[in-house]
């Protein structure tokens, strides 16, 4: 694989992401001013819940692909034909054993039972996506994994808007908009490869669940680190607390994006240079990459009002002091996730699902204590601290593998607890506008500053990237 290839794949995973994302921003503002403030809070309740089932019953098998993209390339589609039918079957039984204790749920999740019907719905069809795009990314078949991304996102949204305009219930709108799109493409991938007529191989079952089984407790744990706090802040304080909660998070997904797109191109590129023992191309590479994002985590923050008040509006603005450890903590999560590519490749997930439980529990804890005493600010600092300690044991852990010569520990370390300590210092700039906005014009002069510097080696990528 040709380092153009990874670059052109990366590039673009950026780009659609960008576009995805986009929309949702657009759309946002939108939900915020037709449904309550806890409606809003209410789906974000149901989204939580939905993603926390969804790590469950689909087992995670795309999590396998890192490896069996190598072990089985020949049969790919075959592998991917295995594992559709075997998350179907998982969501089959967890679809029983909801309808056996539907009191149960409908109780422990705070939601009416048709919303636990439409979350059904979604397990069942999405992890077909996921695996069809997981597949399609590791042969750097970028243009049908952007292409259903864009299809699932631009028809969530516009569905979305038009059915919250039109129904009376508009969380159901909300939730029916969202799960729709994502069903239909799911449906439509379940029968491709049930036409193709290739038979499962359970072989195929049996190596992909001993690596994604140990998987699915990191999976949740991390879900429950970047998303208990909605649902904590709900039950502790209200749902008008979690929406303002939830908007000031949305705002951190514009990092979020920068960390899975690149990351979409970095672990196929990462698993080649591994199988290669080509560590010190990994060393040049990570740096500049930390680096990179933690730049931009700090321009974000700058203008964390004036993206509140396009999402929100003037009623979300208090919601400010959230953005500063949001960004903190997106950060260390793509730090982590270098770590954990690693550890998939090396097919030792154990550890990983053990840490990321920890980590979990430190935030259950630290959440419990300091958002009845401090409020749902505190949630985003809980939050961080648990990404942090997942990094420290993640570094710990491809050390004791005896990957601790991939990346350059002390100087991703230093990046990182450096760009956390000024993200932290524009706390104090968010309510000084005129000095804030000052410092975010010479922050985007030092930027201009700096591509010039380096505007031959960003030439020559432009150019890389159009052959």
């Amino acid at each position: 694989m040709s380092y153009s290839k990874a670059l052109r794949s990366g590039v673009w995973y950026t780009i659609s992401n960008f576009l995805m994302r986009g929309v949702g921003f657009i759309t946002t503002p939108i939900f915020t001013r037709i449904m309550t403030k806890s409606e809003y809070g209410d789906f974000s309740n149901i989204q939580t819940w939905m993603f926390i089932a969804l790590y469950i019953t689909s087992l995670d098998l795309e999590a396998s692909l890192i490896r069996a993209s190598f072990d089985y390339k020949e049969d790919l589609d075959r592998y991917v034909h295995s594992l559709i039918s075997l998350s179907i079957l998982s969501t089959f039984l967890f679809g029983i054993i909801t309808i056996v204790f539907r009191r149960q749920f409908i109780s422990l999740l705070s939601m009416d039972g048709i919303y636990i019907n439409c979350m059904l719905v979604y397990l069942l069809f999405c992890p077909a996506v996921n695996i069809f795009q997981n597949a399609e990314r590791y042969r750097f078949n970028y243009k049908w994994t952007v292409a259903t991304s864009l299809l699932i996102t631009v028809g969530s949204s516009i569905l979305s808007v038009l059915l919250v305009i039109v129904m009376n219930n508009k969380l159901l709108g909300r939730t029916m908009g969202f799960i729709l799109p994502t069903a239909v493409v799911g449906l439509a991938i379940s029968i491709y490869y049930f036409v193709k007529g290739r038979p499962v191989k359970t072989e195929y079952w049996r190596y992909a669940l001993p690596i994604t089984l140990p998987y699915i407790p990191h999976l949740l744990s991390m879900y429950l680190l970047s998303n208990m706090d909605r649902v904590m802040i709900r039950r502790l304080i209200s749902p008008e607390a979690a929406a303002l909660y939830t908007l000031a998070y949305t705002c951190g997904f514009i990092i979020t994006i920068l960390v899975t797109s690149v990351n979409s191109a970095f672990s196929p590129w990462l698993a080649e240079k591994l199988a290669d023992g080509d560590h010190k191309s990994i060393r040049r590479i990570s740096v500049p990459y930390v680096g990179f994002f933690s730049i931009a985590a700090f321009g974000m923050v700058l203008i964390t009002p004036e993206i509140l008040y396009v999402l929100g509006g003037k009623p979300y603005l208090e919601a400010k002091y959230v953005m500063p450890p949001v960004a903190a903590g997106c950060l260390f999560q793509y730090v982590y996730s270098m770590y954990v590519n690693v550890e998939q490749f090396e097919k030792k997930t154990a550890g990983m699902a053990a840490a990321s439980a920890m980590a979990a529990g430190l935030n259950f804890v630290l959440n419990a204590i300091f958002i009845p005493r401090y409020g749902y600010v505190a949630a985003a600092y809980t939050t961080y601290a648990g990404y942090f300690f997942l990094y420290m044991i993640h570094m710990l852990y491809v050390r004791r593998l005896g990957m601790g010569d991939v990346y350059d520990n002390r100087k991703i370390l230093g990046i990182s607890v450096a760009a956390s300590l000024l993200i932290f210092f524009t706390n104090y700039l968010l309510d000084k506008n005129v000095l804030r906005l000052g410092i975010f014009i010479i922050y985007l002069v030092l930027i201009a500053l700096l591509m010039i510097r380096h505007r031959l080696k960003i030439v020559n990528v432009i150019r890389l990237f159009k052959k």
